[in-house]
């Protein structure tokens, strides 16, 4: 949990191009995403998102509230033809992780490690 709520982080890998790469980061600028897209995520109770990239690699962190469900949201996606139109446009630039189960394309990650669970290191000079 978070200020926000709960966390998710989740993995993708974009097709090994870079001129994809570039196209990617231009659909996902400021402004470029379309409005029903976001809508759907702000329906979902999904409070922040943010995605990253190193090289082929997406990483995806979501904040999300107590009515984030992630069922119906597929549900609501799989209904909304704005948002299916979006995730084709998305199948042009991403490719499962080979451990992806069938037809999953974000991976969420398991956390291994938080600084907020280590002790304290006693401090030495």
């Amino acid at each position: 949990m978070t200020a926000r709520g709960t966390r998710h982080v989740l993995l993708c890998d974009l097709k090994d191009d870079p001129r994809s790469f570039e196209r990617y980061e231009a659909w996902h600028a400021a402004g470029a995403v379309p409005k029903a897209v976001v809508r759907s995520i702000h329906a979902a109770d999904i409070r922040a998102m943010e995605i990253y990239r190193c090289g082929p690699r997406l990483v995806m962190v979501m904040e999300t509230g107590p009515g984030f469900d992630p069922a119906a949201k597929r549900r609501a996606d799989a209904a909304d033809p704005d948002v299916q139109a979006w995730e084709r446009l998305m199948d042009e630039f991403q490719q499962q992780l080979a451990w992806a189960g069938p037809d999953q394309k974000w991976v969420p990650a398991a956390r291994i490690f938080s600084l907020d669970e280590q002790p304290q290191a006693a401090e030495t000079r």
